[in-house]
């Protein structure tokens, strides 16, 4: 299955700088909305960017309002819109990829929507973690085939995520890590 820019998707991928969001954003293909973690909201300017660009703000810590953003996911689904998340939570520091949060399985889960997975390499020596400046070099970004959610189900999220998280690693060249249950 190849990616078809008129259908929907949930794309899953690595988080390695800030540089990766507007990488990301410029070259999915298709209308896209980011999920973020509600904490981005708060920091002064890029918070109002971030609410100006559309992003669906995600509280993990609270329960009732990640249902509430999980609604406005589902929301833009169904207008046409594909659902960008990095399911690590966070920018890594290392060449492993981080514990998969589940969120981003869930709704392509319950809304029956193929996972994209995708790997990004190069960003964290162009923009490192707590630096603003950026360096020039390499970076590049695969998508990978489109992987069918209805073949898994709730039942099998863990293969699922298991099988994402091996692709989104070898698409960023990255070591995949334990993986532990979240």
């Amino acid at each position: 299955m190849e990616i078809d820019p008129a259908r929907s998707y949930v794309f899953l991928a690595n988080h390695q700088s800030l540089f990766d969001i507007p990488l990301l954003l410029a070259t999915v293909p298709g209308p896209v909305r980011m999920m973020a973690k509600r904490s981005l909201f708060r920091i002064p300017i890029f918070g109002w960017a971030l609410s100006a660009g559309g992003f669906i703000p995600i509280d993990r810590g609270d329960r009732s309002t990640a249902r509430d953003s999980f609604a406005s996911a589902i929301a833009h689904i169904r207008g046409g819109t594909s659902i960008l998340l990095f399911p690590e939570g966070t920018r890594s520091l290392e060449d492993t990829l981080l514990t998969f949060q589940r969120g981003g399985f869930l709704l392509a889960l319950k809304s029956g929507l193929p996972i994209v997975p995708v790997g990004i390499r190069g960003t964290r020596a162009v923009q490192r973690k707590g630096a603003w400046t950026i360096v020039p070099g390499p970076v590049s970004i695969s998508y990978g085939t489109p992987i069918d959610t209805a073949s898994y189900g709730v039942r099998r999220k863990k293969e699922l995520i298991e099988e994402v998280r091996r692709r989104v690693a070898e698409l960023a060249g990255l070591a995949v890590g334990e993986e532990e249950a979240s």
